[in-house]
């Protein structure tokens, strides 16, 4: 445990009913959050697909568009050479006619693979949304080069009608490549009402409804065209934190936590013997190449020694470094959606000071790292991995199990307020009230999120079952975040928080 966690954990024993083969009944669930994907068909591109198909009960799907980046473009068909935008880029390949291009119909044997494992799925949760409503969502925006904005693509345009239809809610705009087609969309809606009366309302419509989360820059047109002309529009902008999921894990991740990367335990506990969907999971060694992409040789069992990376093994984790943008979009009980400063399961990203539509991470966000004794900028992201990765095979595990069979994660509730006020050198209690569908053993522990909130001062943690007290620091004032983690004792447990916000206040 770090400095940070409780020492304190209390086992419940729970007498909840048996496993039944049939969902229960729950009361309804809050409006999902609405989201396009863009993406440029990486191989990690591909396995983050994969996982986030597991989740797709979660949010509310609203696009899938195949788009251009730095390292991925499929040319104009007419031989005309590019050169990138992009100093590394630039340096490394020169001028192409087209680049590593996986071409526009990778999700559909992804899509195929999904529908079969449907039936099984939607037993473990309400509101996995059919194959055929998804195919129906997969549009082609622009990929002739990267950073290609000129044309209007069938994706650019159904990115527009989404930002202008009647809906309120907003939606997230996963950036998995580059921001060319969101761009395109973007420059469509200012071209056709920039100078008419309706303009004002509609810009206003539009940075009131989107929000980017965008995974570094992989072309420039955020930087050249969006910025500039949109810049109220909203951006969550990950350009460390999501390492521990990318080619470099092997750097960022603890050692200890290496193992749920590490081919025993993908290969046995979600790639192999888990359905047709998860059996197309990019991995090291495992014989499969991507069609179109010259330089993913990673599935070649005789080429495991990576210069940059490092040495792995067959069956090792590849990348998902897109993942961070959809894991940001699950409810675990974070409260992070619209507060992406406290940071959660997509990572914890603070308001910039120059830009104030812009949240990032880097070198001024920082949470205090138990494994290296340092503060980290990647740990942000790396301090959920476990849970998250324990998820991921649960998950998989629902694509091949009856309900019975397998791990669902707990219910937790708070009893009481979760926004409180309170005096320093005050005590007070906080309690969750928690329940597991599958009957298992349920620990609790409650920890302070130091890093996140300006409370400065020490915290007193007394932990009796489901409730805490905590003695506040006569001295100290400001936010303070306490999460109460609730972890079952399933096969690959699964954990569901919930935060408490205490502002100490003189």
């Amino acid at each position: 445990m770090t400095r940070y966690l409780l020492l304190l954990t209390f086992t419940l024993l729970l007498s909840c009913q048996p496993k039944t083969e049939k969902l229960q009944e729950s009361s309804p669930d809050p409006k999902k959050p609405r989201t396009i994907v863009t993406t440029d068909g990486e191989i990690d591109d591909v396995d983050s697909f994969i996982r986030m198909l597991l989740y797709a009960n979660e949010f509310k799907i609203e696009g899938l568009v195949y788009s251009s980046s730095m390292w991925h473009y499929a040319g104009d068909g007419k031989g005309t050479e590019f050169t990138s935008e992009m100093e590394m880029t630039k340096r490394m390949y020169g001028a192409k006619t087209d680049l590593r291009w996986p071409g526009v119909e990778w999700m559909n044997p992804l899509l195929d693979a999904y529908e079969e494992v449907y039936p099984k799925l939607s037993q473990h949760a309400e509101g996995f949304p059919a194959a055929a409503h998804l195919r129906s969502l997969v549009r082609v925006g622009n990929i002739k080069f990267e950073g290609e904005m000129e044309e209007d693509t069938p994706g650019s345009d159904f990115i527009k009608e989404k930002l202008l239809d009647a809906t309120t809610e907003p939606i997230y705009l996963q950036v998995w490549g580059g921001t060319n087609t969101i761009a395109r969309a973007l420059k469509s809606i200012e071209d056709e009402h920039k100078d008419t009366p309706q303009w004002d309302s509609i810009y206003q419509k539009v940075i009131d409804k989107a929000i980017i989360y965008a995974i570094l820059d992989q072309d420039a047109t955020y930087r050249k065209y969006i910025a500039p002309n949109w810049p109220d529009l909203k951006i969550y902008y990950n350009s460390s934190q999501f390492w521990c999921f990318a080619y470099a894990w092997k750097r960022a991740v603890p050692e200890s936590q290496h193992y749920l990367f590490e081919g025993e335990y993908m290969g046995n506990e979600i790639i192999n013997n888990h359905g047709p969907l998860l059996k197309q999971y990019y991995s090291y060694g495992d014989g499969q190449k991507q069609e179109g992409d010259d330089e993913h040789i990673h599935g070649d069992s005789t080429k495991l020694v990576n210069a940059q990376w490092g040495t792995f093994g067959v069956y090792d984790f590849i990348s998902e470094g897109d993942s961070p943008a959809y894991l940001h979009l699950i409810d675990v009980g974070l409260d992070n959606l619209s507060q992406p400063q406290w940071g959660g399961w997509g990572g914890r990203l603070v308001q910039s000071a120059e830009q104030p539509n812009r949240w990032e991470d880097g070198e001024n966000v920082l949470d205090f790292n138990p494994f290296t004794d340092t503060l980290d900028a990647t740990y942000p992201q790396i301090r959920w991995v476990e849970a998250i990765q324990q998820d991921f095979a649960a998950r998989a595990d629902w694509c091949v199990m009856d309900y019975a069979e397998a791990n669902h994660p707990p219910v937790v509730e708070a009893k009481g307020a979760t926004q409180l006020s309170a005096k320093p050198g005050e005590s007070l209690s906080l309690e969750v009230q928690s329940s597991d569908p599958d009957g298992d053993q349920l620990s609790t522990v409650f920890w302070v999120y130091k890093e996140v909130g300006t409370y400065t001062g020490e915290v007193g943690l007394s932990q009796a079952g489901n409730r805490v007290t905590l003695d506040l620091d006569p001295s100290a004032k400001g936010q303070l975040h306490v999460i109460a983690e609730v972890k079952d004792s399933g096969t690959h447990p699964m954990t569901r928080y919930q935060r408490f916000v205490v502002e100490v206040e003189k």
